[in-house]
């Protein structure tokens, strides 16, 4: 499971090293995406098929649906950390997510999402009150 909130920073190159708490999951390879808020979804290969697999299984007839799948499956591409636990982010995902130098990468349980940190840190000060005041059930069955 990924858990916690870490700050690397971009290179030159568009690498990212990966938080250390995640390089023993994601070393044997991961799959990046677009994410919802405009930050990017990283996957380890065998979450990525089984998520690919649930979205493969909405109808064909459901607009919404093909649009999900294109955007998802379109944007995703395959990488591999080098030695240096440093992965490339295509361009077309740091374009998509507007990454500059300064990233925070956050654990989402079965997934990391890579925000530039103004994004991140603006969509962080919008929802930490709904959050803290959130009095409904918003998840069946967990609270």
């Amino acid at each position: 499971m990924f858990l916690g909130t870490y700050a690397p920073k971009l290179d030159e190159k568009g690498r990212v090293i990966l938080p250390a708490k995640f390089r023993d999951e994601l070393s044997p390879g991961i799959v990046m995406t677009r994410g919802q808020e405009n930050c990017l979804y990283v996957f380890t290969t065998r979450e990525f098929e089984a998520f690919a697999e649930k979205i493969g299984q909405a109808p064909l007839t459901d607009k919404a649906a093909r649009s999900y799948a294109r955007m998802t499956l379109s944007g995703a591409s395959a990488e591999m950390p080098d030695k240096q636990n440093r992965v490339t982010i295509p361009a077309n995902l740091r374009s998509y997510a507007g990454l500059d130098r300064d990233l925070t990468v956050i654990g989402a349980g079965t997934r990391v999402e890579i925000w530039d940190s103004a994004a991140w840190d603006s969509y962080l000060a919008e929802q930490e009150t709904s959050f803290a005041n959130t009095s409904e059930e918003v998840i069946p069955g967990l609270i």
